[in-house]
């Protein structure tokens, strides 16, 4: 894994970033995707299966959030990271399965109130 803490300047460290943003939108996938699976086990009743599912999407999207943080601590809000297209992509990601989640969760809690 690259270096956080140094933006790339050269196109070798260029590519290592691309797959830092790439990793970025892995794991906020995977959280969303978790947390729509959860939210399906309580509609069927298994809240157990659901708090499984949320604690690993939790998991998930805080290591994307990490990565999104180093990635701004690095740039330091100065622009020295180029922005692409890939990155816009990565954040979009990010901050829909953050949204996602938050709605999943009160979705899950109405279905155990509803089921009790």
């Amino acid at each position: 894994m690259m270096d956080l803490d140094n933006i790339p300047d050269t196109q070798t460290e260029a590519e290592e970033l691309e797959e830092v943003v790439m990793g970025l939108i892995i794991n906020s996938g995977q959280a969303r995707s978790l947390a729509y699976a959860a939210l399906k086990q309580a509609k069927q009743g298994d809240f157990a299966a659901a708090k499984t599912m949320m604690d690993q999407s939790r998991m998930a999207l805080n290591e994307a959030h990490l990565v999104q943080t180093k990635l701004i601590e690095g740039d330091a809000g100065e622009g020295k990271m180029k922005v692409s297209l890939v990155l816009v992509h990565a954040q979009d990601h990010l901050m829909t399965s953050m949204l996602a989640r938050e709605l999943i969760t009160e979705l899950i809690e109405l279905h155990e109130k509803l089921k009790a």
